[in-house]
C-alpha cells in the first residue's frame, strides 16, 4: 500500500531552498515512504509563491522553474471535490481538502494554523521533525 503525504506550500519551498533543512529531510523521507499529493490549487500556490523575486538570492529563477517542473512530474495530482472550512486561516483549508480526497496518511507543515487541528479526521498533522520521527 502506497502512503500519501501532503506538504503545505512553505514546507515544500523550504525543502527546495535549503537542502540541509529539516523540511528537506522530511520531503526526502516522504518520497522514500510513499508519494506527495497535490491539487491544482496547492500546485498553483506553490508555483506562484516560489516564482517570487524574493527567492532570487537563494536560487535562480531557472532553477526554481526546474524544481517546480520536477515536482509537478513526480507528485500525485488529485482532483479535489471536498469542501472543508475548519482552519482559522481559510486559505489553508485547501490542504485539508487535499488530504481528505487523497486519503493522505499525514499532512506535513510548520504552520500553527494547521498544526492546532492535529489530528484532522484521523489524519495526523505534523511538523517536519515530528513527521520524520513518527513515520
Amino acid at each position: 500500500m502506497i502512503r500519501i503525504f501532503v506538504f503545505d506550500t512553505n514546507a515544500i519551498i523550504s525543502a527546495h531552498l535549503l537542502r540541509s533543512s529539516i523540511s528537506r529531510s522530511a520531503y526526502d523521507h516522504a518520497l522514500e515512504k510513499g508519494i506527495i499529493a497535490c491539487s491544482k490549487e496547492t500546485l498553483d500556490e506553490f508555483n506562484s509563491t516560489f516564482e517570487r523575486k524574493k527567492f532570487d538570492k537563494y536560487i535562480s529563477p531557472a532553477e526554481r522553474k526546474q524544481n517546480i517542473l520536477a515536482f509537478e512530474k513526480m507528485a500525485l495530482l488529485v482532483d479535489v471535490t471536498s469542501k472543508v472550512d475548519k482552519c482559522r486561516d481559510k486559505k489553508d483549508n485547501k490542504f485539508l481538502e487535499l488530504a481528505v480526497d487523497s486519503l493522505a496518511d499525514c499532512i506535513i507543515t510548520g504552520d500553527n494554523d494547521l498544526l492546532v487541528l492535529h489530528p484532522f479526521m484521523d489524519i495526523p498533522i505534523l511538523s517536519p521533525k515530528d513527521f520524520i520521527n513518527n513515520f
